[in-house]
């Protein structure tokens, strides 16, 4: 598979430029290419994007007003993808002194792609007036710039830099949240969803104090407060867990166990197994995680929650549950040897904690 980066290629900027051509006949095509691609080779994936609006610049009329002209004609004849950031990227490099004419140019563009990254520039030059035109595009018909009004505003939204404004104040942001969280769109639910969890890294009281004046017998609002609490509930948060009827005190016991090597090597898989028995005479609601306290590099353990699964469990039934767990090296995940622990969670409480043990490759 491609890294991400080869998006922006010579085939690319040769549509691109060809693009352009067509709405601006005094466009130097030619020229751009050449720019353009000359150092390609040795840029990232974010340096190629702004490398890309720099040219853009570079080679489109000085009139701000005139290039965005331009550039609103030209984004409907290429093709929605990722690489259409390149136009929100552009308006966030040379419309800061337009801001008017800038978030217009945004509303439309996110249309195509995404404005996500763009608009905060504009959030951590002016955050009131900001989010003043954001919460009109919460309003919006379309899907996509409703998203943005969320994503774009998230406090910790990845690949960006952090908003602390509202890191430190999220009712910043309140007024947004509450048009979306009924919203038709699974787009923009899942967009609402990740802001509330970034929130509740930093302000789980704020979250819970928000979430429990929320209508939850809405599915769409159920939905997304489940989601957006999915942190709180892999810290075993009770109060969180209590909202969605995960009480602590279950009556269950866990037998059974087995695990299917006492030690696996890096790039393997190990499997695990138990049953839960109900000792209750009323069925129970389960939010069964597993826990993983893997080896870092420097010596220590760093703790990662996975899912297992939700059940309703009757009254003294029990339910087999199996796992197999991979320690295959991931780019955003690399494995050392060691010993490592692994905890079985029922609604937040360790149930069971076994050891083994990670070997080297042979």
């Amino acid at each position: 598979m491609e890294p991400l980066k080869e998006m922006f290629n010579t085939a690319y900027y040769t549509r691109l430029a060809h693009q352009i051509k067509l709405v601006h006949r005094p466009f130097a095509s030619e020229k751009f290419l050449k720019h353009v691609v000359e150092p390609l080779d040795a840029l990232s994936l974010n340096e190629r994007m702004r490398h890309t609006s720099v040219v853009l610049h570079q080679h489109l009329p000085t009139d701000y007003k005139k290039s965005i002209s331009i550039l609103k004609e030209t984004i409907p004849l290429l093709q929605t993808g990722y690489t259409n950031l390149v136009f929100p990227d552009f308006v966030s490099q040379f419309g800061m002194h337009d801001v008017k004419t800038s978030l217009q140019a945004l509303h439309y563009f996110t249309q195509f792609g995404s404005a996500e990254f763009a608009i905060r520039t504009f959030l951590k030059a002016d955050i009131d007036n900001t989010l003043k035109v954001m919460y009109q595009w919460s309003e919006d018909d379309n899907e996509h710039v409703r998203r943005l009004s969320s994503e774009g505003s998230r406090p910790r939204l990845p690949w960006s830099f952090k908003l602390d404004a509202i890191i430190q104040n999220p009712s910043l942001t309140k007024p947004i949240l509450e048009n979306l969280k009924q919203d038709d769109s699974l787009y923009v639910r899942k967009s609402v969803a990740n802001h509330i969890n970034d929130v509740s890294k930093d302000k789980p009281d704020y979250v819970l104090r928000l979430v429990k004046t929320w209508d939850k017998q809405h599915p769409h609002t159920a939905w997304i407060v489940k989601r957006g609490c999915r942190s709180l509930f892999k810290q075993g948060d009770q109060q969180s867990l209590a909202a969605f009827n995960f009480t602590k005190d279950v009556k269950i016991s866990l037998r059974k166990f087995k695990l299917s090597a006492d030690s696996v090597k890096i790039g393997e898989a190990i499997t695990f197994q138990f049953e839960l028995l109900s000792k209750h005479s009323k069925t129970q609601k389960l939010m069964v995680d597993y826990r993983v306290h893997y080896v870092k590099k420097g010596g220590g353990t760093s703790p990662k929650v996975f899912k297992l699964k939700e059940i309703n469990l009757e009254p003294n039934a029990g339910m087999l549950i199996s796992k197999k767990q991979s320690f295959k090296d991931f780019t955003t995940r690399k494995h050392y040897p060691g010993k490592h622990a692994l905890e079985i969670l029922v609604n937040g409480e360790v149930v069971k904690r076994v050891i083994f043990v990670v070997k080297h490759k042979e």
